[in-house]
């Protein structure tokens, strides 16, 4: 039996993994073709909504040659009541790797006290490693590398910019520039934690929660406003984001940037229909590459992600 791995935060993966993770996202994306899972049984349990993770999840599994069980929120015995830690004691005699989204990142952890199967953190408040994942693949896809690509992210300091902090500044000579609404920025532990990465890749982190004084950078990024799962902890949020919205004119002063979003999008709420759906905007192909890297995740979960050259 292959070893078992879990993903439940970026810093679960070395740097050398982490690089191999997404070489590997590429390589699916220009047609490689693999069922390096054949035989294994993937389970996806998504206790909040999902479109783009639970479909790129599913279909590369099914791609890989695994077979497919999947659970609605309300499916299992955690609803009556079982413990987390009965459910997986369960669950990892019967299935070989499990996808899991939770508001609840100690419930992801859980799951993965199991060393019977491996577990992959779809999305918790805390963090989307997976969509980080994704998005650094999007990255060297366009781009043809990862290293000193500059990035402006602009919104909530959500848990796709705290992923996104722990994995771009893992790449030499990155910049990641956030700019945040006052009180919603990044968690101070993911700042801190991304800094040390960034020291010793040597990239460049920094948050602001202005707009003054844009860098000039090669992405421009936003994420909606109201984030699966969250509250907003104070009445006027909404007059706080107002100035971050993403428009034309906030793309003129990045001239030559792409755009991304993890996407679903509020059109005219944090992005104008102008930009998402303008020459500059990348994000479905985006969207597409969460398939691409999921593959590379789950082989890398299932410890059948092979030796390079592929």
């Amino acid at each position: 039996m292959a070893d078992r791995r879990h993903l439940i935060s970026l810093d679960d993966l070395d740097d050398s993994d982490l690089h191999r993770i997404v070489r590997r996202g590429v390589w699916h994306a220009s047609g490689g073709r693999s069922e390096a899972l054949r035989d294994d049984i993937v389970a996806v349990l998504f206790r909040n909504t999902s479109t783009r993770t639970r479909t790129a999840f599913s279909a590369g599994a099914l791609r890989l040659g695994a077979r497919l069980i999947t659970y609605g929120p309300d499916d299992l015995q955690l609803n009556t009541g079982e413990t987390v830690e009965d459910t997986a004691a369960v669950l990892s005699r019967m299935v070989d790797l499990l996808v899991v989204r939770s508001a609840a990142g100690e419930e992801v952890r859980e799951f993965a006290r199991s060393d019977r199967m491996g577990v992959i953190n779809a999305m918790s408040a805390a963090e989307h490693p997976t969509q980080a994942l994704a998005d650094l693949t999007t990255m060297s896809r366009r781009f043809g590398r990862v290293e000193g690509l500059r990035v402006l992210y602009v919104g909530e300091g959500n848990n796709t910019a705290a992923a996104l902090s722990l994995g771009l500044t893992r790449f030499a000579g990155t910049e990641l520039h956030l700019r945040t609404p006052p009180g919603y920025g990044v968690a101070q532990s993911f700042i801190d934690r991304a800094e040390r990465h960034a020291k010793a890749s040597g990239a460049h982190l920094d948050q602001r929660h202005d707009l003054r004084d844009l860098p000039q950078v090669d992405v421009v990024y936003t994420t909606r406003w109201q984030t699966t799962g969250s509250t907003k902890p104070t009445a006027d949020w909404r007059d706080r984001f107002a100035p971050f919205r993403l428009d034309q004119a906030l793309m003129d002063r990045c001239p030559g940037a792409v755009f991304m979003h993890d996407l679903p999008a509020h059109r005219g709420e944090e992005v104008t229909a102008e930009v998402l759906d303008g020459p500059a905007s990348i994000a479905f192909e985006q969207a597409e590459n969460k398939y691409h890297s999921g593959r590379a995740v789950l082989e890398w979960c299932a410890g059948r992600l092979p030796a390079e050259p592929w």
